[in-house]
């Protein structure tokens, strides 16, 4: 009998997942993938939690908990670098290539096809078919849309929901463990640094180094600070280059504008604490990006199922996103295996896995509503919206208390 087929549409981590645990199931996957390069040089710091290594211990995919930065304590800096609140929080922050490598290199080759622009699914009863934009097909039993927050496969069957933006975008950048001062190391590594400028968020912390290098001395530090940006305004004007092409809501940091920089610096001077606009002003090349949110009513078409980003997509604040596609793939992996027939799984899936999506983009949502509401005036402000104590940021960032 032959094994029964499925197509991941996306090979990050998401797709990566669902392939393994469904191959391992004895499933025949295949990824395709937009990209033709290798996508291990996307993102920077990520936060881990447990339960992303419990997925890659069963699926026997390498990974080290302990191998990452760790931070004892939060910190809030007021803007002469003075500690005004701390709070003992433990976290361990890695890179995102620690997670996609491994993945990568223990999925076989011959079923992971680069370069493959889907164009439409099609599907009925017993067969779902993926057509690609070079004319290509492939038919499955079953398609995992792992497409990310800009999903083909979404846009067909929910043309309606589209990514909202929230009011604000996020600059980020890393610098060498080697370039901060003997006194920045000592009040900022090891610890997660907030600063909380009027209508902003700032926050650095330590990850690895090059290669995913945790040796004390080739680790680096991340930071990332939020800022409010119109949609039609601020936000194309910040990702137009030198050239005068738009990129969009995001833009590569070689191609950010030398003066949009120099804004930037000149910002972190006047509002921040020293050592992190010092870090800011070391930093070669800072980038923004505009800041999303997305939430799907469903996850199920017939034989089509959304995982990770195409289906639900939090803010940056909740630092769950891996962990979220992880899990999503693992609970589809066991609906498959323990219900009967294949609808009666996809929707075991749907209703376990909507629940805690929506939850997780909610969560996040409350975490961003101070910097959604920076673009409202004042006066239509809800109470939330207009003060912020560093105490309540400390301890709400992330996604304590959530099911992550």
């Amino acid at each position: 009998m032959d094994c029964p087929r499925v197509l991941v549409i996306g090979g990050s981590v998401g797709g990566l997942f669902a392939a393994h645990f469904l191959r391992a199931a004895g499933w025949d996957v295949t990824i395709f993938e937009r990209s033709s390069g290798d996508l291990a040089d996307r993102g920077a710091s990520i936060g881990t939690r447990d339960d992303l290594f419990a997925v890659m211990r069963r699926l026997w995919i390498p990974s080290d908990p302990s191998a990452g930065v760790a931070t004892h304590s939060r910190i809030c800096l007021d803007r002469s670098g003075a500690i005004i609140h701390e709070i003992a929080r433990s976290s361990t922050s890695s890179a995102w290539d620690r997670i996609y490598r491994p993945l990568r290199d223990a999925f076989p080759a011959a079923c992971y096809r680069a370069g493959m622009r889907l164009d439409r699914v099609e599907q009925n009863a017993d067969r779902v078919t993926a057509v690609f934009g070079d004319g290509s097909r492939a038919e499955g039993d079953l398609l995992i849309a792992a497409d990310g927050i800009y999903s083909t496969v979404r846009a067909q069957f929910l043309p309606e929901i589209q990514p909202r933006y929230a009011g604000y975008v996020a600059w980020r950048g890393v610098i060498e463990e080697s370039d901060l001062t003997p006194a920045e190391h000592a009040l900022l590594y090891g610890r997660m640094s907030f600063c909380l400028p009027d209508g902003e968020l700032v926050l650095g912390l330590g990850m690895p180094g090059r290669d995913a290098d945790t040796r004390p001395g080739r680790r680096r530090y991340y930071w990332i600070w939020f800022r409010p940006a119109g949609l039609t305004t601020d936000l194309p004007a910040l990702c137009t280059d030198a050239s005068g092409k738009c990129h969009g809501t995001s833009i590569p940091p070689a191609l950010v504008r030398g003066e949009v920089v120099r804004d930037l610096r000149e910002a972190a001077d006047a509002t921040l604490a020293p050592p992190l606009a010092a870090i800011i002003a070391c930093t070669a090349q800072p980038f923004p990006h505009g800041i999303f949110d997305l939430a799907s009513p469903r996850l199920v078409f017939g034989r089509v199922a959304l995982l990770g980003d195409a289906a639900f997509v939090a803010r940056p604040h909740v630092g769950a996103g891996i962990t979220k596609a992880a899990l999503d793939a693992q609970g589809l992996a066991d609906a498959l295996a323990e219900s009967r027939g294949l609808d009666a799984a996809l929707a075991r899936y749907e209703g376990e896995r909507h629940d805690f999506g929506a939850a997780l983009v909610a969560w996040s949502r409350h975490l961003g509503a101070y910097l959604e509401a920076q673009l409202k005036p004042r006066e239509q402000r809800m109470r939330d919206e207009l003060e912020r104590r560093p105490e309540v940021v400390l301890a709400e960032y992330g996604a304590a208390g959530k099911p992550v």
